[in-house]
Order: structure tokens, then C-alpha cells, then sequence
């Protein structure tokens, strides 16, 4: 504790951002963003990069940053496949009405990929030099703003449908929350659109092992039914060795080898560093360093023992630091810095460094730790095609070229689980509380082979059905997803004694909380072999051990996670801009491995994510191993 509260100290007089002048403009009664946007000729878009709390609403009297116009032009967006005015205009903060306005020429025929459309107020000279291009109009059945529930209709095949996440389609419709009923009508977003399949290339392509339907729905960005619909013979299972009819999305795609879809091989990145350019690398953490050294030396030794924010920043900056020394002891030409991000749920300081600081020649930025700040920091550095890391958050937002999230989504977790279960021939019944209905709607939709357990009158499971769902001499994965530990202690102890005549696996989508109360013992895990998808692996290699010991010996404490992937990140971003091809042909064409973590990032739907993951189960020797 004596040397966080040295080393809190320490940071307080490393950090000082100087504040950003711009344009000040106090917010009118009544007055919106928009409104305010309009009037300066801006976006609101712009304002929220300097103003990120205003994305919550502005009251009177708030002060807000404008950014000065451009000399009257109009900001330029060039239309991605893909790409609709919807999401043209949630990217940068402006309504589908400006955006038809100020482009009603361009846009008479409809909107088509490499249109450049203004996503600002335009000016008269602007307006003058677009002509008109010539496109063709595309074919859009109707723009949906409502859904009526159907027969048989999940909320993730409704969600799917439209391309909302479950989330979004909740939030949107509050009342589903608990379950879906027939004949319900839905609020979907403005401007979504249902679109007739249209006229593409197929090309065969022959399944590979441990693929699944939904893992190759993904891979062509085709929905299960249709990839059915196209092969017929799917109705029978999928199986290794297919010749499956599959879009090409313009390229040609015979086998996994021959298509850029190929898995990376793994990479030590140390043997093919350049050494001859100077490399920069910054860190944006969280410290709240101008909060902190307000309160007296008693309040920050509380601080440090309650505020976990606080201790999640300094453990992930101790695993930077010697990532950061390791660089350095190896010759890496490297220049390092970190600057405090002050930030809430609701606002930052990002713009303000971003715009007192050069960012320019940076080549890789790590953090912040938000979602929410980490994407306006990579909006504001994509003029310099600045890599930006982020490093903590599940969450996912708006698909950025330049920004990279090592925490693999859940959808993926998920997948490589049910690929697991492929591999293994296994079979697969599902025991899924009536309270996580995401759960259910996602097996429903995506894995219609799994059986689905009961529960009787009283709540407690239906042994005698779960019998004739299990199999004799097949691995039988026991999919599970309970909200109570009573429940859960009851499941597991019948599964205990059901392995005298099966072969039963107890699996999980994550580690709940549930699982680690008191009442159930760990020994009953253990003995199910309880399976559960990874993020992390086990640190067990002599190197990795060799890591724990030293960062022991500086910090008096060995490692947790948050040490380990401050190190992975950042040890991994060093080497790959310290790449001859840089950072952004390395992420893409290379997966590499360190303490905990690997990244293996792909770009899908625009978002750049890693693919990385591991299964891991609970043995009988109480100790967490890697499923092989």
C-alpha cells in the first residue's frame, strides 16, 4: 500500500493538460445541439467531439466548445458498402432529413457506394461544383419503423432481421424485456429497411472442421435460413467436406486456403523487429490525477483501498510499465507517453489533449478504458490513421478503421463454445432459466439441433425428461444458464449422479456470479468439468511464470488480470508498430500470444475486433485448464 500511495503521488506531478480554446457559446433556454450546430455551420458531430456530455442533452446556461467553421465548406463523407443514410447520419450526429436536404440532387436516385454526400451544411459554391451521378436505385421492399410479432418469432431472429443487436431492439421496446407474444407491435429505428436478396455470384465452398452454420453465416454475411434455402441438403446437418453454394461478396472463395479468411498462424513478432525508426506510442488512462490531489493524504490511502476504478487504472498502468521496460531492454527504438484522462460515464478530456498535445507522429494509442471516450478518440485522431486501442471495454460502438478491441465479443465467446461442442460429436441440451430469455432466443435461433431441458410445476428440473434427451456412449454438453444458486446446487448434484450411466460435461456461456456462492461446492464443478469460454487463458509456461515473479519483485504483489493485459496490450503494440510494415498490416496478417492473452484481430461489418479466445474447464484437481 506504501508504494501505491508513493506512486499516486508520483503521477501527480506528471500530468498537466492545459485547457482548449475555442469558440465558447452559452447554451439558450430551449436551445438543442442541433440548433446550436446549425447556427455556427457545423456538425453536431463536431461539437460532440469537444462536448462529449452533451451526446446526453444540454441544459440552459451550459457552456459548450464550438469548433470555428471551415470557410463555409461542407464536410464530405464518401458512401462505404453497404452503407445507409441511417448510419451515415447516427456517425456523425445529424438527422437523415439534413442529410437529404443538403444532398437532394445527389441523393434523387437513391445512395450508392462511392457517392461523396455532405454531412454538413453546405455553402452555394459547394453546392455548385456536385454533379449529379448516375445510379442505379435500389431495390427497397418498404422503410420499416414498426414489427408485428409473428408464431414461432424470437427476439434475436426479429433483432437479426433488422440489424439491431437484443439490446437495442429492448431498449427500443421496454415491454419485451420479459418475453415476446404474438401479435405485439415493435418500434424499430428510423430509416431501417428491409431489402430483397439480390442477384449475386455464388461460388462453392467446402466445409472445413469445427465450422458451424452460424459461424459460416457470419464468415459470408448471409443469414442461416438463406444459406439453407441455397443448399437444401443442410437440412440433414452440416458436415466436414460439404460443397456448399455461398455469395462471394466479390471475391472468389473456393476453400479456406485459397481466401483471406484463413486463420493466422501464431507469430513472435521479436524476430522481425525494425530497429532503424524512432516509434511512439502513447497511454490515455484514467487516472482523475485533478480529482484526486484535492483530497488530503487520508482520502487518497481510502481512495486506493475502495475506489477499484482507480486500482483497475494503476494495476493495468504497473503491467504497461514493464512492458514498456522489456521494449526498451531489447533494444526497441520506442518514445512513451502517458497522459491522464479525465473522464466520467458522460464526458472526458480527450479533445483537450488531443488538441494541446502533437498527435500527429504517434503511431499507436492505448485507452482509454470507456467505450464511449475511446471512440471519440479514435473519431479525432482517424485524420492521422492513428491506431487506438482499446484495451478493457466489451462494449462495441460505432465500426472505426482505426480502432482495435482486444476483448473479443460475446457472439464469438459463444460460437467458438458450439464449435467446441462439433468437434467433440457432442451432444447438446440446454438447461435455460425462463428469466434469460437472450439466452434461449440466441440457441433458438442459431443452434436448432440443442435440446432444450424442462422444469415441473414446482420449479425443479424434469429429471426424467432430461433422460431421454441424454445419450449413451456420446459426449453429452450440459449447457446451462441459472440465475439461483439453490437451483443450480440442485442441477449440478443431479448431474453427478447421472454420470454413472452418461458421459456428462457441465457447460456454461460465462462465469455468473452465482456459481460462486458459498452453498455450492467447487468440487461439484470439478467434477462436471465445468466449460466455460475465455477471453484469457492459464498463465503456466516457464516465461509466463518468470513475468509473475518479476513484476512481484517491483510491486510487492504478484500480477491480476488487469496487470497481465496491461502488459499483453501494450507489449504487443510496441512490437507490431516496431514492425517493418507497421501496425495496421501486422494486425491484420498476424496472431500473436503472450502472458494471457492473444490477438488475432478481423474486421467485421466494419469493426475491428479480436478473435481471439480460449475454452477452459474446472478439473478434478480443483486447478482451471485449457480444453484441448
Amino acid at each position: 500500500m506504501i508504494k501505491r500511495v508513493v506512486f499516486l503521488f508520483s503521477l501527480i506531478f506528471l500530468f498537466a493538460l492545459p485547457v482548449q480554446s475555442q469558440i465558447k457559446h452559452v447554451v439558450a433556454k430551449g436551445e438543442t445541439v442541433f440548433q446550436i450546430a446549425k447556427k455556427y455551420e457545423v456538425t453536431p458531430f463536431d461539437i460532440y467531439r469537444l462536448n462529449p456530455d452533451a451526446k446526453n442533452g444540454v441544459q440552459e446556461n451550459t457552456t459548450l466548445l464550438i469548433p470555428k467553421a471551415t470557410s463555409g465548406k461542407g464536410v464530405i463523407h464518401v458512401v462505404g458498402e453497404k452503407e445507409t443514410l441511417f448510419g451515415i447520419a447516427k456517425k456523425y450526429n445529424v438527422s437523415v432529413a439534413d442529410l437529404e436536404a443538403w444532398n437532394k440532387a445527389t441523393l434523387q436516385n437513391g445512395l450508392k457506394k462511392g457517392q461523396e454526400i455532405f454531412v454538413s451544411k453546405p455553402s452555394a459554391a459547394d453546392l455548385k461544383s456536385v454533379s449529379t451521378p448516375v445510379v442505379s436505385k435500389p431495390k427497397v421492399v418498404s422503410n420499416a419503423t414498426t414489427h408485428l410479432v409473428e408464431a414461432k418469432e424470437t427476439k434475436y431472429g426479429i433483432a437479426t432481421k433488422y440489424g439491431l443487436t437484443v439490446t437495442e431492439l429492448e431498449q427500443l421496446n421496454p415491454q419485451i424485456v420479459s418475453g415476446l407474444n404474438i401479435g405485439q407491435t415493435l418500434i424499430l429505428k428510423p430509416g431501417v429497411q428491409i431489402k430483397k436478396p439480390s442477384n449475386v455470384t455464388l461460388v462453392d465452398y467446402e466445409v472445413q472442421p469445427k465450422e458451424t452454420l452460424y459461424s459460416l453465416s457470419k464468415k459470408f454475411d448471409i443469414a442461416q435460413g438463406d444459406l439453407i434455402t441455397l443448399n437444401p441438403d443442410l437440412q440433414d446437418g452440416l458436415k466436414i467436406g460439404m460443397i456448399l453454394k455461398v455469395p462471394s461478396n466479390g471475391t472468389v472463395v473456393t476453400k479456406v486456403k485459397d481466401s483471406v479468411l484463413v486463420a493466422k498462424n501464431k507469430v513472435n513478432l521479436l524476430a522481425s523487429v525494425d530497429k532503424s525508426k524512432q516509434k511512439n506510442l502513447v497511454l490515455l488512462l484514467p487516472f482523475n490525477i485533478n480529482k484526486i490531489e484535492t483530497d488530503s493524504v487520508k482520502t487518497k490511502t481510502e481512495q486506493l483501498k475502495t475506489n477499484k476504478f482507480l486500482n483497475l487504472t494503476l494495476d493495468f498502468y504497473a503491467g504497461a510499465l514493464m512492458a514498456v521496460d522489456s521494449a526498451k531492454v531489447l533494444g526497441l527504438p520506442i518514445n512513451v507517453k502517458v497522459y491522464d484522462v479525465e473522464s466520467t460515464k458522460y464526458s472526458s478530456n480527450v479533445a483537450s489533449i488531443i488538441s494541446k498535445n502533437d498527435f500527429e507522429n504517434v503511431d499507436v494509442v492505448v485507452g482509454p478504458f470507456q467505450n464511449s471516450v475511446v471512440e471519440t478518440t479514435a473519431q479525432l485522431l482517424t485524420k492521422y490513421n492513428t491506431p487506438v486501442i482499446s484495451p478493457l471495454s466489451k462494449e462495441r460502438g460505432l465500426p472505426l478503421s482505426n480502432l482495435y478491441y482486444t476483448v473479443p465479443s460475446e457472439d464469438l465467446l459463444r460460437a467458438s463454445m458450439f464449435d467446441y461442442f462439433k468437434s467433440k460429436n457432442g451432444n447438446v441440451v440446454a438447461i435455460i432459466s425462463a428469466k434469460k430469455t437472450t439466452s434461449k432466443d440466441f440457441i433458438t435461433a442459431n443452434h436448432p439441433e440443442v435440446k432444450h431441458a424442462a422444469f415441473n410445476d414446482k420449479g425443479a428440473l424434469d429429471v426424467a425428461l432430461l433422460k431421454t434427451q441424454l445419450v449413451k456412449g456420446q459426449k453429452n454438453f450440459v449447457l446451462m444458464e441459472i440465475e439461483k444458486a439453490s437451483t443450480i446446487l440442485s442441477i449440478t448434484n443431479i448431474l453427478k449422479g447421472l454420470q454413472k450411466e452418461y458421459d456428462i460435461q457441465l457447460a456454461v456461456f460465462e462465469l455468473y456470479d452465482a456459481l460462486n456462492f458459498e452453498e455450492i461446492p467447487m468440487k461439484n464443478l470439478a467434477d462436471l468439468k465445468l466449460l466455460f469460454p475465455s477471453a484469457t487463458k492459464v498463465a503456466s509456461t516457464p516465461e509466463e511464470k518468470q513475468f509473475e515473479k518479476q513484476f512481484k519483485k517491483i510491486n510487492n504483489i504478484y500480477p491480476n488480470a488487469a496487470a497481465k493485459k496491461g502488459f499483453d496490450v501494450t507489449f504487443d503494440a510496441l512490437l507490431r508498430i516496431c514492425q517493418p510494415e507497421g501496425f495496421v498490416k501486422s494486425a491484420a496478417t498476424t496472431k500473436t500470444e503472450y502472458i494471457e492473452n492473444a490477438f488475432d484481430y478481423n474486421s467485421s461489418n466494419g469493426l475491428i475486433s479480436n478473435n481471439a479466445t480460449y475454452l477452459l474447464y474446472y478439473d478434478s484437481d480443483l486447478t482451471i485448464k485449457q480444453a484441448q
